[in-house]
């Protein structure tokens, strides 16, 4: 990825490895992450700042940690990856036929059940196109968008308020489900007493899961604070595994519910409450070039 280090002055490839040393805080991990060895990392980052005159980071043990200068720098940093970026994705898209790099990031549910056929469309179409997809929740999706480290994002729900621009290209559902075998699995209809009364596994905060769990709560008028929440989890296939050795409840799609019934799940559409729908929607940055590449992934997904 990177062939050299340029002593004589700033080079992208210096503040590439600056920023990916800042994210890990240790030159170990950034440098299998770059593709590099130890001491090309470490040497990157002794030029940048012999160059300088300015200690960018503090070695703490077995780590590093940004010195202030090194914090102070480091939104301008990224500001200028983006706009390397944004250069690189204008050249790629001079030659008229989609290709390149496409960076995406999509939320958990999205990432799993709705997404990867389209992506396999667009790969078989334009197989010129080189696809990257990182996985996280909502708020890290909508967060990479902003920054530049993703060109398009795919999220779950609504977001705060933002310049970032928002199509929904699909709906889903929340559902109740617990184990078959619950005490509480045949209730025709469930009060907010009853949600008091049960035990709850429930998806991080930041999730699109998460967000519209508590929008159905206050519905029932409750908030997280009034149940009893006995774990937190960063996925949805975690949140069933627990449910199926549990005596819980939780709040889940239903596009990750396929074969819950063959796992021994019960699943109850809300009926008692409104229904906790949700959409699933693709970020993209007005400022930011939108590639032939880009395109053509929102043709595929936009809503026919």
């Amino acid at each position: 990825m990177f062939d050299s280090v340029d002593h004589s002055g700033m080079t992208l490839d210096q503040i590439r490895i600056f920023l990916c040393v800042a994210e890990h805080s240790h030159v170990t991990h950034a440098a299998r992450e770059l593709n590099l060895t130890q001491s090309a990392v470490s040497a990157a980052i002794a030029a940048l700042e012999r160059q300088h005159d300015v200690r960018l980071f503090d070695r703490v043990g077995r780590g590093i940690v940004l010195t202030d200068e090194g914090a102070g720098f480091l939104d301008t940093a990224r500001a200028l990856m983006a706009q390397a970026d944004t250069a690189r994705l204008v050249l790629e898209d001079l030659a008229g036929t989609p290709q390149g790099h496409l960076r995406i990031f999509a939320s958990q549910t999205v990432a799993a059940y709705w997404l990867p056929s389209r992506l396999m469309t667009l790969n078989r179409d334009f197989p010129r196109v080189r696809i990257s997809l990182t996985i996280g929740n909502t708020s890290g999706a909508a967060q990479a968008v902003g920054e530049g480290s993703a060109d398009i994002g795919f999220v779950e729900g609504d977001l705060p308020p933002s310049d970032l621009r928002r199509l929904v290209v699909a709906q889903d559902e929340l559902v109740l489900v617990m184990a078959r075998d619950h005490p509480m699995a045949r209730k025709p209809q469930y009060t907010a007493g009853d949600y008091r009364a049960l035990n709850w596994l429930m998806r991080e905060p930041g999730s699109g899961t998460r967000t519209v769990s508590e929008a159905h709560l206050s519905d029932m008028g409750l908030t997280p604070d009034d149940l009893n929440v006995v774990l937190e989890f960063p996925s949805n296939e975690a949140i069933i595994a627990g449910l199926q050795t549990g005596q819980c409840a939780a709040m889940l799609s239903r596009r990750a519910l396929g074969a819950a019934r063959a796992q021994g799940l019960a699943i109850r559409r809300v009926t008692w409450a409104q229904r906790p729908l949700r959409p699933f929607a693709v970020l993209t940055h007005p400022d930011r070039h939108r590639t032939r590449a880009l395109e053509a992934l929102m043709e595929i997904v936009r809503p026919r």
